[in-house]
């Protein structure tokens, strides 16, 4: 019983977070930078980017520190209590400068409790069951974006789109809690002192993950496909919002229907992929599912009809779904577990860089484009599925699992 507490409480937090990753990230806080304040889509990008930078930078480092304490919760805890009060400040924010601010330290904080909360499934699921946990978590958190759309819609519709983060930011805190007191962690967490002691080594245990690979065997060639794949990933997350409405031309009322629907099909994807993944393997998992990212976005470039994008935007959701399902499940079968906290955060600089990369080359085509009219978005669609592909090749030859 005690196991099952904390792999419900674990994956509740996947439930709590993306309530703030679809309702700030993907949908409302873009919308009230590019619609309600008739910015340039390449502001919100820069922005975006800025915050990613700080938490790739600073993502190894805390990993190799949760590592050296073998402590995660104290850093998640810290990190999502943060991020929720920067949230509800996005709510009240009077002008968008400080808005903008606000929000590159709400995701700064965000994007770094994952860290803590991704090197926990090693710990609350056994080493066949890690794809159903991962999988359990993932379609969680989709149905927290559910939830969090339903129960911020009311909001949006009377007062605006600012109008969703006080209760974004409630919910993510709400629905933290179960994982805070549920998940168990062995030991007393260190005092600052050897911290101290520690700091010159956090370097050299990072500098050694590189220099010695060949201990960790596919772990650097997955790095590299993930930082390709996760341009794509990460900006039509950032995006689809943006295109629905210019090229799909969608109202608020639709796009938030047609989100509901992709994102119930990215909790069935998340669920299915983490059967998947304790049968087949998390590598061929991964592979099929950018096979699905692949055929979502070329189908999605040419869609000219509202029927096409009610097939093409369900489809990306299976595939958001299964990415990250099946990603989270190779970083632990290629990772010791007591260097997971260090990879998780590399994996979150990869993530966090092609994060930047990416939605810069949206925003820069979007510009420098901007002649072809409503194409100038196809044209962007296209490039970045040309990112999946190039990834996919490379994943094909990572090994299964850490021998």
């Amino acid at each position: 019983m005690g196991k099952k507490l904390a792999v419900f409480g674990w994956a509740l937090y996947d439930f709590a977070n993306t309530i703030f990753s679809m309702n700030v990230i993907s949908l409302y806080f873009v919308l009230w930078v590019t619609v309600d304040n008739r910015c340039e889509d390449v502001v919100y990008s820069i922005v975006l980017s800025g915050s990613l930078f700080l938490a790739a930078v600073a993502e190894p480092l805390l990993g190799a520190v949760s590592d050296i304490f073998k402590k995660r919760i104290p850093f998640l805890v810290f990190f999502t209590l943060l991020a929720c009060a920067f949230t509800a400040v996005l709510g009240i924010a009077k002008t968008l400068f400080m808005a903008l601010a606000v929000f590159v330290l709400a995701n700064f904080c965000y994007q770094t409790a994952t860290v803590f909360y991704n090197a926990l499934l090693a710990k609350v699921a056994g080493g066949e069951e890690v794809g159903r946990v991962s999988g359990l978590g993932a379609g969680l958190g989709y149905l927290g974006a559910i939830v969090g759309l339903i129960v911020t819609r009311p909001f949006v519709m009377k007062y605006g789109h600012q109008a969703a983060f006080i209760p974004t930011a409630v919910l993510f805190f709400l629905f933290s809690l179960p994982c805070f007191f549920l998940v168990k962690e062995e030991g007393v967490f260190s005092s600052g002192g050897r911290l101290k002691i520690q700091l010159g080594s956090i370097f050299l245990r990072i500098k050694e993950t590189f220099m010695h690979s060949e201990k960790y065997p596919g772990l650097l060639r997955f790095l590299v496909a993930a930082f390709i794949f996760l341009n794509a990933v990460n900006t039509v997350i950032v995006f689809m919002s943006v295109y629905l409405k210019k090229v799909g031309r969608f109202s608020d009322s639709e796009l938030i229907s047609l989100y509901l629907v992709s994102t119930l099909m990215a909790l069935a994807g998340a669920f299915v992929f983490g059967t998947v993944v304790d049968r087949v393997g998390a590598k061929k998992s991964l592979v099929l599912s950018l096979m699905i990212w692949t055929i979502s976005l070329f189908a999605g470039a040419f869609a000219f009809s509202r029927i096409m994008f009610w097939i093409v935007a369900p489809l990306i959701g299976i595939a958001l779904g299964s990415v990250w399902t099946a990603s989270r499940a190779l970083v632990v079968k290629l990772t010791p577990e007591d260097k997971l906290g260090e990879v998780f955060g590399l994996l979150g600089t990869v993530g966090k860089s092609s994060a930047i990369i990416g939605p810069l080359i949206w925003g820069g085509t979007i510009f420098l484009f901007g002649f072809l009219g409503v194409s100038k978005y196809r044209l962007g669609i296209l490039i970045q599925s040309l990112f999946i592909l190039s990834g996919w090749f490379i994943v094909r030859k990572v090994p299964e699992e850490r021998e």
